[in-house]
């Protein structure tokens, strides 16, 4: 048996030491229920406090009463009463808060588990524009869709072998798809859309950005215009992590004009030119495989930079 002290002491110490992707993750859970039943955390964990500061008042009462009773028959007939005082009052001021806080605690446990200090893709786009299909394709083993307690779309997390030291060795990094972003301001995103920045914002990240440029991606937010719009903004935001651009479904067709538009839109944020896929054709699939595996090893050097530093400075102090 926990004291309710150290419950809520301890959920607010260990949210204090999250990851920060994980801070993220543990707030969108939270925010869903708060959506459901209209509290967050921080109220949760406050009524039990003030509950369990009644309770402790309330026992010290009735524990007076067993003391001062005049013979032992009465004070265990105190005793018994007040421990159905107790109860009842636990079930009013407490029950309802900790039941709650238990359940959260089961859709926390429930979140997938992503490798927090490994290189990863994250896969970027609009809905339906075949994210998840390039996941499959270019996984070095078959993906695991991972849900999300606020979310009912789950994200699709594969495995890419990286050869590092000239081969010498591999290191197994993710390549995920993330729930659709659309273009529009982050005050009116969801908590799926929440769950994509978080990922590049706080993973250790290169980024894929997806379009789907042959008219039929088939959501009126996905609109080509939508889709470029959203290459702008989501580069704009992160402007230094690896990139790749990936036009899917070329063997659908692409609008006239397009192409044009968006070469020159990559030309305005120097990166390289984009990659044309068709996972139906096997169009541009090799030269994806090869150019995220380039990507994932840019933010090894990266992470292996800020180990080093890091390392460098403690043994300094």
């Amino acid at each position: 048996c926990i004291p309710l002290r150290d419950v809520v002491d301890g959920y607010r110490r260990v949210y204090r030491r999250l990851h920060p992707f994980e801070k993220v993750v543990a707030d969108l859970t939270v925010r869903a229920r708060q959506k459901r039943d209209g509290l967050t955390l921080d109220q949760v964990l406050d009524e039990i406090h003030e509950g369990r500061k009644e309770l402790l008042l309330f026992g010290k009462d009735w524990g007076a009463r067993c003391k001062a009773a005049p013979t032992a028959r009465e004070a265990a007939a105190f005793q018994e009463e007040g421990e159905d005082a107790m109860y009842n009052l636990f079930t009013e001021l407490v029950k309802g808060p900790v039941d709650g806080l238990l359940q959260l605690q089961k859709e926390l446990r429930s979140v997938p588990a992503v490798v927090l200090d490994s290189p990863a893709v994250v896969l970027v786009g609009s809905p339906n524009v075949g994210k998840s299909s390039i996941v499959r394709v270019i996984s070095s083993a078959a993906p695991e869709v991972n849900n999300y307690p606020f979310t009912t779309r789950g994200m699709t997390l594969g495995h890419v072998d990286v050869p590092l030291k000239g081969g010498a060795y591999l290191e197994k990094c993710q390549v995920m798809d993330s729930p659709g972003l659309l273009a529009r301001p982050d005050d009116e995103r969801n908590e799926m859309e929440a769950l994509t920045l978080a990922a590049m914002m706080h993973l250790p990240t290169a980024v894929m950005y997806v379009m789907d440029l042959s008219g039929g991606a088939g959501d009126r937010c996905s609109s080509i215009k939508d889709q470029l719009e959203l290459r702008k903004e989501v580069r704009a935001r992160f402007p230094r992590r690896p990139w790749i651009d990936v036009v899917s479904k070329v063997d659908l067709g692409v609008v006239d004009g397009v192409e044009e538009e968006l070469a020159n839109i990559i030309k305005d944020s120097s990166d390289n030119p984009y990659i044309r896929l068709s996972i139906h054709d096997n169009i541009g699939v090799e030269e994806l495989q090869v150019t995220v595996l380039e990507k994932l090893g840019q933010v090894r050097v990266v992470l292996d930079a800020m180990k080093a530093k890091s390392s460098s400075e403690t043994s300094s102090e």
